[in-house]
């Protein structure tokens, strides 16, 4: 202390008092030494919290994600491998919808915590054959007419099946490799629609357990127009109701087999070309082989896919209409069956250029049921 000073320290306060009779408050040395002190290790609490911060918010959007699609591991170092995964394909979506170079934007769906491969052998081609089926010897390939039974008139500018009640709803076909009997199922259903005036939903199981006596496998695959064939033979399809959907192949239910609530006369391959598809979307819903083996398909939430993809038929859908952006890019809308938590609602929406097979192989395997 100077020289007339005089002080009094407590509680790490110090009194002063001067010469001239003035009082003053200080802090003590030791107590400024420990405020350093706690500072420090309060500032480096806020450091070591804000490096934790990023691991644990994809921790917990993991947790989030298993918690929505019921997705649960045999171990902890599984768990932690698919964070891991989840990790890297979250950044790979955010990264792609922040460039906001594309039509479409994606998702984190429920196929996030898989790896390419992992994905592609889990959802193996269910559609077999990569091109058109050969002619049918059963029932009758037949051109596509209205149901006034007269010639295909210039198609409309935009047509959707579900707004006209032709559609039921979205399903998800899981690790089984059913797409073809979904997409030939939801075609049938809407053709029944339009022929009958009541929308019946019909067994795809009764496909997938009963229909394997050629080239159509159930869980393995088979193809849209086989399945047109096996339908006619059969006499019709069962409802979903009385033949569920079980995501497995089993022995066919020969009893439920045996009750068809809906039935076909024949079938068709639509041409190559996006023209006749479009002719043919006009009047009903079609079944449609697609590339899906892009890196951005799986991932898909919204807009117009435009690619990548390639044109070796892979999967299955249904075309269920088609339209306009109001900016102008047309689109088909396409049925998928990978549950309604995938796409918009389910649906996707694919670039429809003027010419040519289209993108996606969305023509090579184009085909309807007739009633």
């Amino acid at each position: 202390m100077g020289v007339g000073r005089r002080s009094l320290v407590a509680d790490g306060w110090a009194l002063v008092v001067d010469h001239r009779g003035s009082v003053t408050f200080a802090m003590a040395s030791f107590s400024l030494a420990w405020l350093s002190i706690v500072g420090a290790v309060f500032l480096l609490g806020i450091r070591a919290a804000a490096n934790a911060t990023l691991p644990l918010s994809m921790a917990v959007r993991h947790e989030q994600w298993m918690a929505l699609h019921g997705h649960l591991y045999p171990s902890a170092a599984e768990k932690a491998r698919r964070l891991q995964v989840f990790k890297n394909n979250v950044n790979f979506i955010e990264s792609f919808n922040r460039a906001g170079e594309h039509s479409y934007t994606l998702g984190v769906n429920q196929f996030a915590d898989m790896t390419d491969d992992e994905f592609a052998a889990a959802h193996r081609p269910c559609v077999l054959g990569g091109g058109p089926a050969q002619s049918s010897t059963v029932g009758s390939k037949t051109s596509l007419k209205n149901k006034n039974n007269t010639a295909v008139a210039p198609p409309p500018a935009e047509v959707d099946w579900r707004a006209k009640g032709a559609v039921t709803d979205v399903m998800g076909q899981g690790n089984c490799g059913s797409c073809w009997a979904f997409a030939a199922v939801a075609a049938v259903e809407g053709a029944v629609k339009l022929k009958k005036g009541k929308l019946i939903r019909l067994s795809v199981q009764e496909l997938v357990d009963c229909d394997t006596g050629g080239r159509d496998q159930g869980c393995a695959g088979g193809i849209m127009d086989n399945a047109f064939q096996f339908i006619i033979r059969n006499k019709g399809l069962t409802t979903a109701d009385s033949y569920p959907y079980r995501g497995n192949q089993g022995p066919c239910n020969a009893t439920q087999k045996a009750h068809p609530a809906a039935t076909i006369r024949g079938y068709g391959d639509v041409p190559r070309d996006q023209a006749s598809l479009l002719r043919a979307v006009a009047l009903q819903p079609v079944a449609i082989g697609i590339d899906n083996t892009g890196p951005t398909f799986r991932f898909y939430s919204r807009g117009v896919y435009t690619g990548p993809c390639g044109g070796i038929v892979h999967h299955a859908m249904t075309a269920v209409g088609y339209g306009a952006t109001a900016g102008g890019r047309k689109y088909w809308v396409m049925k998928n069956s990978w549950g309604t938590s995938w796409g918009e609602g389910g649906y996707m929406r694919i670039e429809r250029v003027d010419g040519g097979a289209g993108i996606c192989g969305i023509t090579y395997m184009a085909s309807y049921p007739t009633t």
